[in-house]
């Protein structure tokens, strides 16, 4: 079973570094991600989603490739290529893989402009030493459904970092 962990962070280029590191993570089997998203909301309200997978190219590629195929079958290979890709771009385009769009939009629709939500569906992970290498990173946890044990040491951990961060920022008088 997987679960789900929504962190804001307060920019987007902060949750790209993240999610990066969780990838990074992921390479060496420390985490492994179903999805990994950033919905950002622009300053007129538009929640916009940087998704990891593309699934309109990657349809596009392969119904190219499938049309392409069967185009040289049928001795009209440009024909076959552009059906193939035209179906294959139109069913990627409605293929959701992942957390559900419709979701993130609706949750991210709470932030404020210019932050960066981060949207993961963890398969596996070894709590520690994930929690150990994103805690400096601060940011604060919108939504998870991890058990509450787990979500409070998650907060914690990412709360002490954001204290750390705001009071190391402040001048001494």
């Amino acid at each position: 079973m997987s679960d789900l962990i929504v962190i804001v962070y307060p920019t987007e280029s902060k949750a790209e570094e993240v999610r990066q590191t969780l990838l990074g993570l992921q390479k060496e089997y420390v985490i492994k991600l179903g999805d990994a998203v950033i919905a950002t909301k622009t300053d007129t309200g538009k929640i916009k989603l940087n998704q990891l997978i593309n699934t309109t190219s990657a349809g596009a590629v392969s119904g190219g490739f499938w049309g392409l195929l069967i185009g040289v079958l049928f001795l009209n290979p440009l024909v076959g290529v552009a059906l193939g890709s035209a179906s294959g771009a139109l069913g990627g385009a409605l293929t959701d893989v992942g957390i559900n769009d419709a979701f993130m939009r609706d949750l991210s629709a709470s932030i404020e402009p210019g932050n960066g939500a981060l949207f993961l569906l963890v398969q596996e992970m070894t709590s520690d030493k994930v929690l150990k290498r994103i805690q400096d990173f601060g940011g604060v946890v919108l939504k998870t459904s991890l058990d509450e044990t787990k979500e409070q040491v998650l907060r914690d951990a990412l709360q002490r970092a954001s204290a750390e961060t705001t009071s190391g920022s402040t001048p001494s008088p």
